[in-house]
């Protein structure tokens, strides 16, 4: 089962047949007691919208409106060795081997809804760097009690050579208008995801095939619950929060994002993410 939020209002995919929800405002769903609960209960009691009912990515907004994103770094093996490629020069390479094995996790402030990019919207890349990739995550939906409520696709994008320069730099490497994007749906799962889902990533330039990457939830060193727990320890989400998790695809360092790429980001069972490059 899947939740987007849409320009109308949130409606529910289930089986290829869409359920509109009218009851709630985008906050109170999230937060909802027994959120998945609630949309089985929907889906069953309700009938769906017009066979002829199409979701257009124009009408598909990000999966947020008072949540706060937040993301976690160095979950992967591949992302310690990119961070710490980068961070060679400004001798702070080991600070991310050591964040790696550490019992702490790296978590920090990514996003609030007006700079969040939906599916099919155009991301950025700074104009003060010359170094710029996309980096796929699995993303957490987290309600204000701290429980995972369901999951969707991430696109953190960085500038890693204002990170590399200096570590204390990376608010500004992470943190600015359009750098992050999410969507296109939630998927409503109460398990956690299986180890072997796969996460891809697919860049396009002039319609041609620059980049591909694969990586699976097994390759993560923390769990999602993990992560969860450290972000809300001394931190209050009134109306929830996104976490995204980390990536395990990194392009090599020849590589930078350009004006008019097409960036595809798909997660099994949640579906794929689009955006461009403006």
């Amino acid at each position: 089962m899947k939740l987007f939020n849409t320009r109308s209002a949130p409606i529910v995919e289930e089986s290829g047949r869409y359920y509109a929800v009218d009851e709630y405002d985008w906050d109170a769903l999230i937060n909802h007691e027994d959120l998945s609960g609630y949309l089985k209960s929907l889906v069953t009691r309700d009938s769906p919208l017009d066979d002829s009912f199409e979701l257009e990515d124009g009408s598909i907004l990000p999966p947020l409106v008072g949540q706060e994103v937040w993301a976690a770094g160095v979950t992967y093996f591949k992302s310690r060795d990119a961070r710490m490629e980068e961070a060679e020069e400004s001798g702070g390479s080991d600070f991310y081997d050591r964040v790696y094995d550490a019992d702490r996790p790296e978590l920090f402030f990514k996003a609030t809804a007006h700079r969040v990019a939906s599916h099919g919207e155009n991301i950025r890349i700074r104009s003060d760097s010359r170094w710029n990739v996309p980096e796929p995550e699995l993303t957490l939906i987290v309600n204000a009690r701290g429980r995972i409520v369901g999951y969707t696709i991430g696109n953190d994008v960085s500038s890693r050579d204002i990170e590399g320069e200096n570590p204390l730099y990376l608010p500004q490497a992470k943190v600015y208008d359009r750098s992050c994007a999410l969507g296109p749906a939630i998927l409503i799962e109460d398990s956690a995801l299986p180890s072997d889902t796969k996460i891809c990533v697919e860049i396009f330039r002039d319609e041609k095939l620059v980049f591909e990457g694969k990586s699976t939830l097994k390759q993560m060193k923390r769990t999602p619950n993990e992560l969860v727990e450290y972000l809300y320890r001394e931190t209050s989400f009134p109306a929830g929060s996104l976490l995204m998790t980390g990536t395990g695809i990194v392009p090599d360092s020849s590589f930078t994002l350009q004006s008019g790429d097409e960036v595809q980001i798909s997660i099994d069972r949640i579906g794929t993410l689009r955006n461009c490059v403006a």
